[in-house]
């Protein structure tokens, strides 16, 4: 499960900041998620178990590379729910499970252009000191599928105490999804996060529950970062070898 190389982009369709970025983890058998994805992907595993993160953060500056920002529209909460897999030709990504936000015209457009799964949600990021707290609620959905995550950030970790997990759960650099019933990729830069020792304080959740997912078992995996920048490349189709 080595930590796959960043891909340079050249010619970028969005250009976005990941800002107050916290990645949750817990391992889950991989029988367990298999059934979950789509045709040509499979989980990318380790001793039969495979990570499934939530990652609440601020989206920020979201943009064409060739246009401002708008104040309202470019800025706004989002968290999704992801696992790590490899594609028909054994390259290593990320498949998402669910991507909340907190701007309607955002999830239309994602929804319409590359067929992600985003869910519009009522949202809030509040900041207090070293204390972040992440709130969200589905709109269109009967239970209001959701979560309430307070997490308090430490001191950056020292790159010599990060492993090779630490690595592989923060740098994948490639998407895929469905579109028009065809496996797609998306390439995406950033530089390397800047990561920080967390503290879950408290977390209610159901987006693992409203995905088919099992409540995971056992604390999570936790890592905070204050943000990068990212570039994201434009759509291509997969061959299915």
């Amino acid at each position: 499960m080595p930590a796959p190389p960043m891909v340079e982009i050249r010619t970028a369709m969005m250009i976005q900041w990941w800002r107050r970025m916290t990645f949750l983890h817990w391992r889950y058998p991989a029988d367990t998620v298999s059934p979950l994805l789509p045709a040509g992907l499979t989980p990318d595993t380790d001793d039969g178990q495979v990570w499934v993160g939530m990652l609440p953060f601020l989206m920020d500056e979201v943009r064409p590379p060739w246009l401002p920002g708008l104040p309202w529209l470019s800025t706004f909460p989002e968290t999704n729910l992801r696992t790590y897999v490899r594609g028909p030709d054994g390259r290593a990504g990320i498949f998402f499970f669910s991507l909340d936000a907190a701007r309607l015209p955002v999830v239309a457009t994602a929804r319409a252009g590359l067929n992600l799964p985003y869910r519009w949600s009522r949202m809030s990021l509040r900041v207090n000191g070293d204390v972040t707290e992440y709130r969200g609620s589905r709109f269109a959905e009967p239970r209001g599928a959701g979560y309430r995550l307070l997490v308090r950030s430490g001191e950056e970790f020292p790159e010599a105490e990060l492993g090779p997990v630490d690595h592989f759960l923060t740098t994948q650099s490639r998407l895929y999804t469905l579109r028009y019933g065809r496996l797609v990729a998306v390439d995406v830069w950033h530089p390397p996060w800047p990561l920080h020792r967390a503290e879950v304080l408290d977390l209610r959740q159901d987006l693992t529950a409203a995905a088919g997912l099992p409540a995971p078992k056992g604390a999570p995996l936790v890592h905070s970062s204050p943000g990068v920048r990212t570039r994201i490349g434009l759509p291509e189709f997969v061959r299915m070898f």
